[in-house]
């Protein structure tokens, strides 16, 4: 495991200690998160296969202890040697009711390396749940920065429309006046046109994202309350990594892929076992009477206990490809959790990157838009004093527009970068690290 994380600093503390709400302090945004997590469909389908694996946990366990049955049976009916005259034997009944025990002595370890598979898989279930948890936070936050930033370009979009109606206007007047020639009304009514199309593409865009946050809120599509606006968004101060070995423990998908592998490789166990006999004890008592209202006075008794081993001793290959089999799945489970450590690594590097570069960047484009939107208005004053004429104001327009939405989406896009590096690291697990039971044996 590498010491540091690229572009990370010499900060030990790490983002993914806080919980989400301490990370997204928008009220309506938390508002948001915790009707997902109380509603969400794909987060209640993780809850109900943590709780399926706990079960399955605890029937790999159930035959480390004695199991206990009972049987009975009632019968009628009478013997007659076949070649001999019948002398009229008797008709008789038989009634039966036993307890009979079995438990088979874990002398190699088969059941106990079954039972530790099964439980592994239980933690690997619960790291999955986990895991939906953090990405619904996750992608409830993003879609609604996104909603925040389509917002925003949307009136970006209508100011630029009604700013190019009123230039339209005033040179078609000019051009219907003989003042000037067609070109520039062409010109502004082209701009007027792509904005004015441009509002009716955002605002499809808008419902297509209420709709999405809808389904992830459990609940119809409908519209989603707005809290700050993009710009107003709180942005964390500073945001530290930590150091790369905490993502093994917090992490839900390396949780997960650990947990695989520690599951694989009791598999390896369990199967080594089968080439070894099995031992058990197995034991029977009960009352065996011809009257069924003598079956609870015990006048006849019947019971056994006895010790049994059995062992293969060919059986093709089978034995032994199974051992092989749960050795190649193991190998394949160390990789995938190696490979996965390593997408990690490279999930904090490039969020942290993108938070670093996109503040960069936002900055840059916030002294343009300045400059622009001063550039708008010197052509404005250049223009009602006379000294130019409406084409600069219509060309100084044409470039501010455009990159007051640069600016939104890199405002989104760095917003997003915090998203995803608290995601990355398996935030807010620092206060979810229990770890399920495994339910204990039921009394027959």
């Amino acid at each position: 495991m590498t010491p540091a994380f690229r572009g990370a600093g010499a900060d030990t503390s790490s983002i993914a200690d806080s919980a989400w709400f301490d990370v997204f302090s928008d009220p309506v945004l938390r508002q948001l998160v915790d009707e997902a997590l109380a509603n969400n469909r794909d987060l209640q389908v993780a809850v109900a296969r943590v709780e399926q694996a706990r079960y399955s946990a605890a029937i790999a366990r159930s035959p480390l202890f004695p199991q206990i049955g009972y049987g009975g049976g009632a019968g009628r009916g009478k013997q007659v040697t076949v070649g001999v005259e019948d002398q009229g034997s008797p008709v008789t009944n038989s009634f039966l009711l036993a307890l009979a025990g079995s438990w088979e002595l874990d002398v190699w370890g088969r059941i106990r390396r079954n039972a530790e598979s099964g439980r592994a898989d239980l933690f690997a279930q619960e790291a999955i749940r986990r895991g939906v948890v953090l990405s619904l936070v996750s992608q409830v936050a993003q879609s609604y920065f996104e909603l925040r930033e389509l917002d925003l370009e949307l009136e970006i979009a209508k100011n630029a429309a009604a700013s190019f109606q009123q230039t339209y206007d005033l040179f078609n007047r000019r051009y219907t006046g003989g003042v000037t020639s067609k070109l520039d009304p062409l010109r502004a009514q082209a701009s007027l046109a792509q904005y004015t199309g441009r509002v009716s593409q955002v605002e499809q865009d808008i419902v297509f994202k209420e709709n999405e946050i809808s389904v992830l809120l459990g609940r119809p599509a409908q519209s989603v309350p707005r809290g700050a606006t993009l710009e107003a968004q709180a942005m964390p101060p500073q945001v530290p990594a930590g150091v790369p070995s905490q993502l093994l423990e917090r992490r839900p998908d390396l949780i997960e892929s650990e947990q695989q592998l520690v599951s694989a490789n009791a598999q390896i166990g369990a199967t080594f076992a089968n080439y070894f006999p099995r031992i058990g004890l197995t034991a029977i008592g009960g009352s065996l009477s011809a009257d069924a209202s003598d079956l609870m006075e015990g006048k006849a008794s019947l019971w056994s206990y006895a010790a049994q081993g059995a062992g293969p001793l060919f059986t093709a290959g089978q034995t032994t490809y199974l051992w092989k089999g749960a050795k190649a799945n193991t190998d394949a489970a160390r990789a995938s959790y190696e490979g996965a450590v390593l997408n990690a690594l490279r999930d904090v590097s490039n969020s942290l990157t993108a938070r670093k570069q996109q503040a960069l960047v936002r900055q840059q484009q916030e002294k343009a838009v300045a400059a622009l939107e001063e550039s708008l208005a010197t052509a404005l004053k250049r223009y009602n004093g006379g000294l130019a004429n409406y084409l600069e104001v219509l060309n100084a327009q044409q470039q501010l527009y455009p990159a007051q939405s640069d600016l939104a989406v890199t405002r989104l896009r760095e917003l997003l970068a915090v998203v995803s590096l608290y995601r990355a690291l398996g935030g807010g697990w620092s206060q979810d690290l229990t770890e399920p039971e495994v339910p204990t044996p039921l009394m027959p």
